[in-house]
């Protein structure tokens, strides 16, 4: 087991890349707090692995909710050794079209609660004086740019970059800052991406995932679970001597 005795805390942890990750966390001995702002989906998430799991309540736009969630992980099980900052919204529309409202929203989330996220947990972590690891959530879209997808794009560009930063600064305390960058993933919130693209682009629903899908070389979207081998990598001491990297998993679909 590769995490054995490690402390996970895992934001949007409820469903999709999050679960999944929470679930082979525990596979490989982790005991992993499930940080979401749905309290009930977290909570079943939590309770399929008993004792070695608990769902926390958690709002990343709001710094207070931060702060507490994370100590209540501490304050359950002493500290934080690994943060997997998954939690993330998508938005997307015509240059021309794109609201204010729309923007701070998808910034709030993807940007701001991403960073104050790893500040709190970068805090605690130095203080304990026995180093981590702090795993961003990226995203293909970040690396470049696409005609409907500009704020979420611009918002994942900016997770790669404080990636980077954080990740040359916080190596001096042994803490290794990482990143995954996936593809085109099959979750729930794929559903709703597709249904914009059919809106913009005036296609039927589901046509655009099934597209996306076959174009990916590795000949379909990715799974939740794809990505899991990567997040143990960067939460393992294999991964020690990687620093402020984003790791593309994606089936192809992009090379940097």
């Amino acid at each position: 087991m590769k995490l054995k005795d490690k402390v996970a805390l895992v934001t949007g942890g409820a469903r999709g890349i999050g679960a999944a990750i929470v679930d082979r966390y525990v596979a490989e001995g982790a005991q992993a707090a499930v940080a979401d702002i749905s309290f009930a989906h977290a909570r079943e998430t939590a309770t399929r692995h008993g004792d070695k799991a608990f769902a926390v309540a958690l709002d990343v736009t709001k710094t207070a909710s931060i702060e507490a969630a994370v100590e209540s992980v501490v304050q359950r099980w002493g500290g934080v050794d690994i943060l997997v900052n998954n939690a993330a919204i998508f938005d997307m529309g015509p240059i021309v079209e794109v609201t204010e409202a729309s923007y701070d929203r998808v910034f709030a989330v993807n940007v701001k609660g991403l960073f104050f996220t790893l500040q709190a947990v970068a805090k605690r972590m130095i203080a304990r004086g026995q180093g981590g690891k702090i795993i961003n959530m990226a995203s293909q879209a970040g690396r470049r740019g696409e005609a409907l997808v500009s704020i979420y794009c611009a918002s994942k560009a900016a997770v790669i970059s404080l990636t980077q930063s954080a990740g040359l600064d916080l190596i001096k305390h042994r803490i290794n800052v990482n990143g995954i960058a996936p593809g085109v993933v099959d979750t729930p919130m794929w559903n709703e991406v597709d249904a914009l693209f059919a809106k913009y682009e005036r296609r039927p629903i589901g046509e655009k995932k099934r597209l996306v899908g076959e174009a990916v070389p590795f000949g379909r979207m990715g799974l939740p679970e794809d990505h899991t081998g990567a997040a143990v990598f960067l939460a393992s001491a294999d991964s020690d001597y990687v620093v402020a990297q984003t790791l593309n998993v994606d089936g192809g679909n992009w090379m940097s």
